[in-house]
């Protein structure tokens, strides 16, 4: 797979049937190995890892009803009281981090309603806090630690 602008990581990867699964540490279980699934396992375990998010309270393909549609946030991190705080959204590393991608990760925040957001293809990485008093998005220069959200 693609080196990333990450850390090295091992992971468990095994093929089935002539297609390779790596095995998601979140959800604990293997899932078919996208391009975009290989950024969010990366990038999961640098939030992990790195930042010290703990793993229990990280939920991978939250799925929620926006304007009575069902959609999944690649991930969506959670307080110890069990609100939602942070929104991550995952593209693999040859998709363009660009508007459509900050609409969608803001069109899904419309329902959490959470005070951070991360963009990642593995390449690049934006994170932002929103300042909901003043209607703007703070682009920060690096991903808080989990202690400092």
């Amino acid at each position: 797979m693609e080196k990333l602008n990450l850390p090295t990581y091992s992971f468990n990867i095994k093929l089935i049937e002539q297609r390779k699964y790596i095995f998601d540490f979140i959800r604990k279980k293997y899932v078919i190995l996208t391009p975009e699934e290989w950024v969010r396992q990366n990038f999961l375990k640098y939030l992990v890892d790195e930042k010290k998010y703990p793993a229990s309270l990280i939920f991978v393909e939250k799925e929620f009803k926006l304007n009575n549609l069902s959609k999944r946030s690649d991930a969506v991190v959670y307080n110890r009281s069990g609100n939602p705080i942070l929104i991550v959204e995952c593209k693999a590393g040859s998709v363009k981090i660009d508007q459509k991608v900050f609409d969608q990760i803001a069109r899904y925040n419309m329902k959490l309603n959470v005070d951070f957001l991360i963009v990642t293809n593995g390449l690049e990485h934006f994170c932002c806090k929103i300042d909901y008093e003043n209607k703007k998005y703070l682009f920060l220069k690096e991903v808080p630690e989990y202690k400092n959200l």
